[in-house]
């Protein structure tokens, strides 16, 4: 046809393109001395992916309705759909993305980065979600996800010793168990809850967690979590690590658990931090680098060279004169690497990379009904959710009734320690995390800080003392 190959030679924006790249939501902001540039970048990109979408839905006659849902920003219109790839994500000009994503962008939310951020309205028969052969491209059949709010955890201002358990034994040792995560999509939600309920679970407590407090006051918590360097407060199989805390203060059978009577609560209330989350990345057992502090809900960490910004942590600069050769290929693998998403409450990991990542998170593990130590590996272009603020909530309002120390041990789960390339575990040569190549680990800041104020609400943990302590 005459008319496509002019258009094809032609630079020429059809009258509908035009219109639709009216309704186009601008970003905030120019981006600094490079931002017209990139920008100008950024809207010939829009415009190639509004003419793509037009073209399909010429074939498909639903040009109509998509603009007029845009125009009327009506979610009761109809659902506008596009066929669904292989992998499920849509290219334009050397670009992938979920293609609703790429229009929610577009023409509602310019600074949406994930679809883990979207949820489909109950009406859309074609979501993105519902992994049918057509997918709807309807901005307005999409919500944003919102965080919800956490409610305060109630802790006793005042407590009365009522009875004592028998004493602890000895904190057994087990090798970490291993799963495979074989798809982009979690396992269906099987959320165990009180995994602290029954006494027997009391066997289990490291007794680095029954220290008395003046080895561990409230106020030195924070500090102690994120500058203490590997292999940390807590193995890769759940156990504290620190023999020479565990030998020099081996009380044996003279540490007791105390129940508490409530006499007055005081509630302790959830607030995000500027930074939600902190990042170490270790080589083997060695600290390399600074510690990362990411502010944006989603940021990468990668193996370029790139200087690292607020949305980006490159390990490529980083410098170690003890790097050895097992560790400069494995550097070399990391590619892509891992993009983090806090979102609505929730943390999701994505491997980027084209090798696989290893993931290290107490709370999925408590989700999923696996062993707190286990090693979940997650294939390139997979996902998984590794933390989620309201599980969390909930385990720590049912902690702070069985006392201080329950509500310490809660410090594990804050912590995730993750891998690049290389594996650990008991499926794998190297047994512990301080063994691998390239390692990161991150601090949840969020409830760290909420743990700290519960323990500071609390007071001193319940220990009794001994001559032998």
């Amino acid at each position: 046809c005459p008319v496509e190959v002019m258009s094809a030679i032609l630079p020429f924006t059809p009258p509908v393109v035009k219109r639709l790249l009216g309704w186009k939501k601008s970003a905030g902001g120019s981006g600094g001395a490079g931002g017209g540039e990139q920008n100008g970048q950024e809207e010939k990109w829009c415009e190639k992916a509004v003419k793509s979408l037009v073209k399909k839905l010429k074939k498909t006659g639903q040009l109509d309705e998509l603009e007029k849902a845009i125009t009327t920003q009506n979610c009761n219109t109809k659902c506008v759909t596009i066929p669904r790839s292989l992998d499920g994500r849509l290219q334009v000009s050397h670009r992938k993305g979920l293609p609703h994503v790429i229009y929610c962008r577009l023409w509602r939310w310019p600074d949406l980065h994930s679809h883990h951020e979207l949820k489909a309205i109950e009406n859309c028969e074609y979501a993105f979600n519902l992994k049918k052969d057509e997918v709807c491209v309807n901005p307005y059949h999409y919500q944003r996800v919102e965080t919800p709010v956490l409610p305060p955890v109630l802790v006793p201002r005042h407590t009365e010793i009522l009875t004592e358990l028998p004493p602890l034994d000895d904190y057994t040792h087990s090798i970490p168990e291993n799963t495979n995560f074989p798809a982009g999509i979690e396992p269906q939600r099987n959320y165990i809850p009180g995994i602290f309920s029954t006494p027997s679970v009391y066997k289990s407590y490291p007794r680095f967690f029954l220290f008395p407090p003046f080895l561990f006051p409230p106020f030195l918590l924070f500090f102690y979590l994120t500058e203490t360097p590997p292999p940390g407060y807590i193995s890769e199989d759940g156990e504290t690590s620190d023999q020479q805390l565990n030998q020099s203060m081996d009380t044996g059978n003279n540490l007791f658990f105390i129940f508490f009577k409530t006499c007055n609560l005081q509630p302790v209330t959830y607030s995000e931090p500027a930074f939600w989350c902190s990042i170490a990345y270790y080589e083997l057992n060695q600290r390399v680098g600074e510690t990362f502090h990411a502010s944006q809900p989603s940021l990468t960490v990668d193996g370029f060279t790139d200087p690292s910004n607020s949305e980006r942590f490159c390990l490529g600069l980083l410098s170690n004169v003890n790097r050895n050769a097992t560790v400069e290929m494995t550097r070399r693998h990391i590619g892509r690497g891992v993009r983090l998403y806090y979102i609505g409450g929730e943390v999701f990991a994505e491997c980027l990379s084209d090798s696989a990542i290893f993931v290290q998170s107490p709370n999925c593990n408590q989700r999923y009904g696996w062993h707190p130590a286990t090693v979940c590996k997650i294939p390139p272009g997979c996902n998984l959710k590794i933390f989620n603020n309201q599980e969390f909530a909930a385990l720590l309002a049912q902690s702070v009734n069985q006392g201080f120390e329950a509500v310490y041990q809660l410090t594990r789960m804050c912590t995730i320690r993750m891998s690049f390339v290389k594996g650990w575990g008991a499926e794998y040569r190297r047994q512990t995390v301080t063994s691998t190549p390239c390692w990161i680990e991150l601090h949840l800041n969020g409830p760290l800080q909420w743990l700290d104020k519960v323990l500071t609400q609390m007071g001193s943990p319940s220990v009794r003392c001994s001559s032998m302590s």
